[in-house]
């Protein structure tokens, strides 16, 4: 099938070349000549497990086209899936500026009969939106030709998306039940049925629904986050071990084990932004979000916790200190900075005059430039910040470790040289990697989130501990 991908951001990106690997022909759009240029020179912007492989392959047989020409692009497709960043606006709505854009440079140039596909994640009503820009274009012309909107939300996890678009748990697809309607579910059940021959994972349904599953999916994730973080903070308290209660509670089958983990809060481009334009959308239409208004609340407090923990270890003022960061990215297997809780931790320590070397397998590069950001205003903060090319050289005379994204890297260190190298042998561990009683017997003091420490730990007085 005749594919065009208007968009080579992430979603855009794997979805193309996903398609281009099942044996499609794909055209990938983007306005951004620089991004087109890396592509077609073998390059790729982001960083998926998979991804490049599957575009060196597709390109190479032909199947995978990246231009700025958008007439080429509308002319290509018999389906146009638009993929486009939805940036946050003030009041936290999604932006729908590229979307109908986009939507408009298909009315502007399509002859013959277009299936136009959603694919960003976009607020409910914007399908309707998009079908009226797209008729008003046609109109301008003078043109008749027909069309027909689809939505097809993205549920792809960055560092798996490749592997989520390949294996999906659903496709969910939905449609207008009219003639224009059922020949786009016909041409969708053509394009996805390399997907289902094991079972059919596609769930048809009115164009809304679709809208509002995607948004309600991502807000149900952050809110059980949100909810382990809470509990963890007053596990702190109480004396728990969040982890032992992360089992006990996973293992109903009513709740299971996934998104159950405590941690220094979400980030990405999607939880954060997702739940606010769902909160926005429910305003819109009279209806307050409680329990999404408290999502977010406990995630912005959450990415204050490790600070709150460090000043309560070494006080406010932290001149004179230097500390040693693992993790920048806001997940592992990605180079993504959009909303990393390491970006709150990092000017933190900073305003309080500390010294910071960090370190991230993947997304040194993107970090660099988040910082400058954040710091632009701060010149003596950002002297401060150091970027170090191992995880080893972050250490020498730091006086703490502060792990912030739970890459597989860090799962397993030398203890006895992690301890040796740090100026004083203190851990801040924002992902619960290791287990607290290990750590005191390796000689360590171990602050995690919302983990007890084991009786015995009272009995060493020679050690200072800390409980969570």
């Amino acid at each position: 099938m005749k594919i065009t991908i208007v968009g080579t951001g992430y979603v855009g990106l794997v979805t193309g070349a996903c398609l281009a690997e099942i044996g499609n022909d794909v055209f990938c759009l983007d306005v951004d000549q620089k991004k087109i240029d890396v592509l077609n020179n073998g390059g790729i912007p982001i960083h998926e497990p998979g991804l490049k492989e599957i575009i060196d392959r597709s390109r190479a047989a032909g199947r995978l086209q990246f231009s700025t020409d958008v007439e080429a692009s509308v002319a290509h497709g018999d389906i146009q899936f638009i993929a486009v960043g939805t940036p946050p606006s003030e009041d936290g709505s999604a932006d729908l500026n590229y979307v109908l854009a986009a939507a408009r440079d298909i009315g502007r140039h399509m002859n013959g009969f277009k299936i136009i596909v959603d694919k960003s994640t976009v607020p409910v009503g914007t399908a309707q939106r998009v079908r009226d820009t797209i008729a008003a274009e046609l109109t301008r012309r003078g043109a008749k030709q027909g069309f027909s909107v689809v939505s097809n939300p993205e549920f792809l996890k960055e560092g798996a998306a490749v592997e989520d678009f390949m294996r999906p748990d659903r496709i969910v697809i939905g449609v207008e039940a009219d003639d224009s309607g059922n020949r786009a579910r016909e041409s969708m059940k053509r394009l996805y049925a390399p997907f289902n021959r094991n079972h059919d994972r596609t769930l048809y349904m009115d164009v809304r629904s679709a809208e509002f599953t995607k948004y309600a999916a991502n807000a149900m994730l952050a809110t059980r986050i949100s909810f382990m973080n809470e509990l963890a903070n007053l596990a702190d308290s109480v004396g728990a071990d969040i982890e032992a209660v992360r089992r006990g509670i996973g293992s109903d089958p009513r709740i299971g084990y996934h998104f159950l983990y405590a941690g220094a809060g979400y980030g990405g481009s999607c939880f954060p932004k997702d739940v606010r334009a769902l909160i926005q959308t429910g305003s819109e239409n009279g209806h307050t979000l409680r329990i999404l208004d408290a999502v977010e609340a406990v995630n912005d407090a959450q990415k204050q916790v490790l600070i709150k923990k460090i000043t309560e270890r070494f006080g406010e003022d932290l001149t004179d200190r230097t500390f040693a960061v693992w993790g920048l990215a806001f997940k592992p297997n990605t180079d993504d900075m959009r909303e990393a809780p390491s970006r709150t931790l990092i000017r933190g320590l900073l305003e309080r005059g500390a010294r910071v070397k960090a370190y991230d397998p993947v997304s040194m590069d993107a970090a660099r430039a988040a910082f400058a950001e954040d710091l632009a205003d701060a010149p003596d903060a950002q002297a401060r910040l150091s970027f170090v090319r191992t995880e080893g050289e972050a250490l020498p005379n730091a006086d703490a470790l502060l792990i912030v994204t739970e890459w597989k890297a860090f799962k397993s260190p030398d203890f006895n040289a992690l301890r040796e190298a740090l100026k004083t042998p203190v851990v801040f561990d924002g992902r619960n990697l290791y287990e607290p009683g290990a750590m005191l017997e390796n000689g360590f003091e171990y602050y995690a989130i919302g983990r007890a420490l084991p009786p015995e730990a009272a009995r060493r007085p020679q050690l200072r501990v800390a409980q969570g």
